[in-house]
């Protein structure tokens, strides 16, 4: 019995030395948290407009038949190369050839009636010189000539316009380029103004993206971007804006914009999607923290900056920003560390153990 009350002071002290060891360290380890740290730097800050389109020919042709016929001749198919002026169809149609005999044959029949006219009149005006004849026989006569020599101009004119619709039965490339469009046959019968070719100039390929509207203040003609394809996820085109429509479209509150590339690639085709990232700012030496290491409070901005292995919460003056990064114009300087990802449980004076970031 004596030695087990000399034993239980013993087993009290140390029971009661873990018990305060125990809250120190809950104490201690409770204000300590393990945070991954990002260091402010000075760097390049690009902001871009990002976007999405098509690539489209800069120049496309739609060739339709002109005149109902059967095809003839056919010069060149779907997917082959066309030189400028090449002959693409040939129709025959008996009306445009009908329509010219006819038109040569009134200009042959006026020609001779006007030569007619020519040498009754030079011949009153002989009799006239003589007093053969009266005032209102020659001015009978030069009325007839003037009469004459306009009905043989009218006569020329309708010859080349029938010759010109005998024309319509040949559709030619107006430029050089591929033809994108063109499935019919010799025999096939073509009715008037039926689409019967499409040639495209793939020497001058556009890349079409639709813009937001509240983003298209900051577009300017001449602005450098980058352009991506969904055919090549690796390759990266530089082009400037050429164009912008100023039309929103009321359903999309988008507008069109037109970026030509400067180098385009050779197995570029139209149609293809495309991405585009118009730069409208570079700031070439700004101070930037990581946009996940900002805290909006009150519509003020925070960081968490890491000072002697403790947290403080320091006020920042932000600007501008891009997808990743935020430029600080007052409360931070280069080096200076801060929380990547701040917790709602961070406080002022709170220890910090620091760890290594983690691999995306």
């Amino acid at each position: 019995m004596q030695s087990l009350q000399k034993f239980l002071p013993k087993y009290t002290i140390a029971l009661a030395l873990l018990f305060v060891a125990t809250v120190i360290f809950l104490m201690t380890r409770g204000n300590t948290v393990d945070i991954e740290v990002d260091q402010v730097n000075n760097a390049e800050l690009v902001q871009a407009i990002y976007a999405t389109g098509f690539v489209e020919a800069d120049a496309v042709a739609n060739l339709s038949a002109e005149s109902s016929g059967t095809v003839s001749y056919v010069g060149a198919l779907e997917g082959q190369q066309v030189t400028a002026g090449q002959k693409i169809l040939q129709f025959n149609s008996p009306q445009p050839q009908l329509a010219i005999r006819e038109a040569r044959a009134a200009l042959a029949e006026q020609q001779a009636q006007t030569n007619d006219n020519r040498r009754r009149r030079a011949r009153k005006e002989s009799l006239f010189a003589e007093g053969a004849i009266s005032r209102q026989e020659l001015d009978d006569a030069e009325k007839m000539s003037t009469q004459g020599e306009e009905l043989l101009q009218q006569k020329v004119l309708q010859l080349k316009m029938r010759e010109d619709d005998l024309k319509k039965l040949t559709v030619v490339a107006p430029f050089a380029g591929i033809l994108t469009l063109q499935n019919v046959k010799e025999g096939d019968y073509v009715a008037a103004n039926s689409l019967v070719a499409r040639v495209v100039d793939t020497s001058s390929y556009m890349v079409t993206v639709e813009v937001d509207e509240l983003d298209i203040p900051r577009i300017r003609n001449g602005q450098t971007a980058t352009v991506a394809f969904d055919a090549w996820p690796d390759k990266r085109l530089s082009a400037v804006v050429s164009r912008i429509v100023p039309q929103t479209d009321r359903i999309t509150k988008t507008s069109k914009i037109y970026l030509r590339l400067l180098h385009p690639a050779s197995d570029l085709q139209a149609g293809m999607s495309a991405t585009a990232n118009i730069i409208y700012n570079i700031r070439p030496n700004a101070l930037l923290v990581k946009k996940s290491s900002i805290v909006e409070e009150n519509r003020q901005s925070y960081a968490w900056k890491i000072e002697h292995g403790k947290l403080k919460k320091q006020p920042i003056q932000t600007g501008a920003s891009d997808m990743t990064f935020v430029e600080v114009q007052q409360g931070l300087k280069k080096g200076d560390a801060v929380a990547l990802v701040p917790e709602k449980g961070f406080h002022e004076g709170m220890m910090v153990n620091i760890v290594s970031k983690k691999k995306s």
